[in-house]
């Protein structure tokens, strides 16, 4: 009893706390799968609380959800549209705009060619 009813507390109010804490919003702009129906390239941004704008993309198993912690190849500070595709010969291509703050910009990703524009 001395050691469960603290554990409880601590339990409880650690679950309370998490609750007042801002959780995430995703918002997928685009999704294409690519030419051999390997992967699809998502482009999306990501809300926790007061967060700058962001737009990110990554590559997932193709037809799988998007999860949560997501890694992605391309992040920037800016809410925009990438003109994501993929080119002929298997290669992501990324808009970039100008000026926009660059967080991460990979060569490649999953063995795959990135190209931006």
């Amino acid at each position: 009893m001395l050691t469960t009813a603290p554990a409880i507390l601590v339990g409880g109010g650690l679950w309370y706390l998490s609750g007042l804490a801002p959780g995430c919003t995703t918002a997928i702009s685009d999704r294409l799968t690519a030419p051999d129906a390997q992967f699809d390239l998502v482009v999306f941004s990501r809300s926790c609380g007061e967060t700058s704008p962001n737009t990110q993309a990554a590559v997932i198993p193709a037809g799988d959800d998007l999860p949560e912690d997501a890694t992605s190849f391309a992040s920037i500070g800016v809410a925009a549209d990438l003109d994501p595709r993929w080119d002929g010969f298997g290669s992501i291509e990324l808009t970039l705009p100008v000026g926009a703050r660059i967080y991460r910009q990979d060569d490649s990703v999953a063995g795959i060619a990135v190209i931006y524009r």
